[in-house]
């Protein structure tokens, strides 16, 4: 089987005259977390679209677990479940009735064991299951999101600045739930600015500069990354911008 859970060989993608992607490579495996950090404009947002299909490229391709968004989207999205910065969901729904409508309306199975079986598994108190959405804190509206993802068994999870607006025990029970996540073969990848909460996780840190990688580091030994060296190729990425 192809480790290659996420990948984007010669991705040029303009938006206009603008070149927002520039020959792109990257390669996410199958069961890793990857954080693609930048500066505005780098391109970031553009490289979730690819995986998405809604970013035509002009050269090169992108594949999500083997298959081109761009000429086959709902099968590519078959394979990922989304979360962006402000979670849409149904506010008037309780967690249980968001995901088995939304699993009934992928044509996914929404038997009520599996459902209870997400909502556990993503640490949401069996309490807050019945409550509506509209009294949920955005972490807790994170974990129904991503409840929903469990839910479908799909092997990608995309996330779009997953930890904005979460204080830090809400930041920390979300890292240790992608932990838990990859410890199951999930594959994120994660478009953020929290450059401390991806050392935390992150098995790998892409530097997006210009639409291309311009530095890649990986986690080594019990400190995982050397934080200095981080904020220094943060800081050359966001100047570069």
């Amino acid at each position: 089987m192809n480790n290659i859970a996420l990948e984007t060989v010669g991705l040029t993608v303009r938006y206009g005259t603008a070149t927002v992607l520039d020959c792109l490579d990257l390669q996410v495996r199958r069961g890793e977390i990857y954080a693609l950090l930048g500066g505005n404009g780098a391109g970031k947002s553009t490289t979730l679209n690819a995986f998405l299909g809604f970013a035509r490229p002009l050269d090169g391709y992108a594949r999500v677990c083997g298959i081109d968004p761009a000429f086959e989207p709902l099968a590519a999205r078959a394979s990922l479940a989304y979360v962006p910065e402000n979670v849409a969901l149904y506010e008037h729904l309780s967690a249980r009735e968001n995901l088995e409508y939304l699993l009934r309306m992928g044509g996914a199975d929404a038997a009520p064991a599996i459902i209870e079986a997400a909502l556990d598994d993503v640490g949401l108190a069996q309490a807050d299951w019945e409550r509506r959405l509209g009294g949920y804190s955005k972490g807790m509206r994170q974990k129904v999101a991503i409840a929903l993802a469990v839910a479908r068994l799909v092997p990608v999870l995309l996330l779009d600045e997953p930890t904005t607006g979460l204080d830090p025990h809400a930041t920390s029970e979300f890292n240790a739930l992608l932990l838990k996540l990859r410890e199951h073969g999930v594959t994120v990848f994660m478009v953020t600015h929290d450059l401390l909460g991806a050392a935390e996780v992150a098995d790998r840190i892409g530097f997006l500069d210009r639409g291309r990688i311009a530095h890649e580091l990986s986690a080594q030994g019990p400190q995982r990354f050397d934080v200095q060296q981080l904020f220094q190729r943060y800081a050359d990425a966001r100047r570069a911008a």
